[in-house]
């Protein structure tokens, strides 16, 4: 068993397990849904090969949120591409400076083929919506003999530096992740965005269970203060 991390990062992002008519909203993470399609897409599976499809939404996934970001909301206006008609004013809803981990869990030659594909994209990637490109590479490697939870321990702290130093007195860092239940856990939530078809004309999707959890790993910029200093020590040199 291997796992595949990835990076999603970048200005805007957009995750919508669910969409009602004129509005369109985004969860506080990454979809299921939302990162296999893009992985299908990268692997040049096109929308209507549910065949090709099916393996990659075998796949265990899991997403550690690094950078939880701001909710925004837009109001997005558009005219009929053939009569110029205005369409109904909608209104949609991103993340804002996010950066999440992504992890997906299986085959070790089906992981090696997708990370292969990021790398080298057929069709370019977008953070949920094709107006948000990812900032950095998405790619952050493969883990052979790991799982899910091993893979999100390891992998270091991927949020901006600007973010980083809010946090520079703490040594670690509690970090929330959103996986798959196992199937002996009970405490799950259920969320409709495990993928069944991409085809234009019969978009379907599953419920999946989540759980939530959390990690602590390595603060790389935490303050370093050697052990045993007291910086009262000086003070009470000056007063002798």
């Amino acid at each position: 068993m291997s796992v595949l991390t990835l990076r999603l990062a970048g200005p805007l992002q957009s995750w919508g397990a669910s969409a009602r008519f004129a509005r369109r909203t985004t969860e506080s993470a990454p979809t299921k849904s939302g990162v296999v399609g893009m992985l299908a897409a990268a692997a040049g599976i096109q929308r209507g090969d549910d065949q090709g499809l099916t393996p990659l939404a075998a796949l265990r996934f899991a997403v550690r949120i690094d950078q939880p970001g701001t909710r925004v909301r837009d109001f997005h206006t558009a005219h009929h591409q053939t009569t110029g008609k205005a369409m109904p004013l909608s209104e949609r809803f991103y993340l804002a400076d996010a950066v999440f981990v992504a992890a997906l869990e299986g085959d070790r030659t089906l992981l090696t083929t997708l990370d292969a594909a990021v790398r080298a994209p057929v069709f370019a990637p977008f953070l949920g919506r094709r107006s948000c490109p990812p900032a950095l590479p998405l790619e952050l490697g493969l883990h052979h003999k790991a799982d899910l939870d091993e893979a999100l321990q390891t992998e270091p702290w991927q949020a901006s530096a600007w973010y980083r130093r809010r946090f520079r007195d703490q040594e670690h860092m509690s970090l929330t992740v959103l996986r798959e239940a196992h199937a002996d856990e009970q405490q799950a939530n259920m969320l409709r965005d495990q993928p069944l078809s991409f085809a234009a004309e019969h978009r379907r999707h599953a419920l999946r269970t989540v759980v939530s959890d959390s990690v602590e790993i390595p603060n790389p910029d935490a303050r370093r203060i050697p052990p045993g200093h007291d910086p009262f020590d000086a003070l009470e040199e000056e007063s002798a």
